[in-house]
């Protein structure tokens, strides 16, 4: 075959194989422009994002739990980050510390830091357990929250913790924390 028909032949080639790109390019959707920056969120969007509860507990969802369902709870989805009861794990411990805040070595946990029962459930519910967030039902961060608030000394082991008794308890540290502007309420 001459140079020039193998030439000819590699051009066509080519013509072909652009118009079929471009043929194709036009069939697809065109990409979105950024992460949905400037876009309004919708009610719905807003709606599951506002999961936040302040100092005063408004907005706690339906549920409870007790202590000993937190235990089961944490042993199989706490254990492997946060250790033994609360303790010697990987990740921050939960559990201990008490009376260590003014000494040069503090240790700051649910028990001898946290101010309000109530961030203990928030935390819980928005952000464990790592790395599956929003994975626990209502129930289980009930539980969870009962469990180590019961660790640290702060509630009985019968203790039912749920949107009423939950507010109510008194965390060691509380006095010692002042709210900087008035809580949100929810509707």
């Amino acid at each position: 075959m001459s140079t020039s028909k193998r030439a000819a032949g590699l051009i066509a080639l080519f013509t072909v194989l652009t118009i079929c790109t471009v043929v194709r390019a036009q069939q697809r959707p065109a990409p979105p422009k950024g992460p949905g920056l400037g876009v309004p969120a919708t009610p719905a969007q807003i709606a599951s994002a506002d999961i936040s509860i302040p100092p005063d507990g408004a907005g706690l969802p339906e549920g409870s739990g007790t202590s000993a369902q937190g235990g089961q709870v944490y042993a199989a989805k706490c254990l492997v980050c946060h250790g033994p009861e609360g303790a010697n794990g990987v990740n921050d411990r939960l559990v201990g510390g008490q009376g260590t805040l003014t000494t040069p070595a503090p240790v700051k946990t649910i028990g001898s830091y946290w101010p309000y029962a109530t961030t203990v459930f928030d935390y819980i519910r928005r952000a464990m357990p790592f790395p599956a967030p929003h994975s626990l039902t209502n129930a289980e961060a009930y539980a969870l929250t009962a469990y180590l608030l019961h660790l640290n000394g702060v509630i009985a082991a019968d203790a039912v913790m749920d949107a009423k008794t939950l507010p109510k308890v008194q965390m060691p540290n509380r006095g010692n924390f002042v709210l900087a502007w008035p809580p949100a309420t929810k509707k």
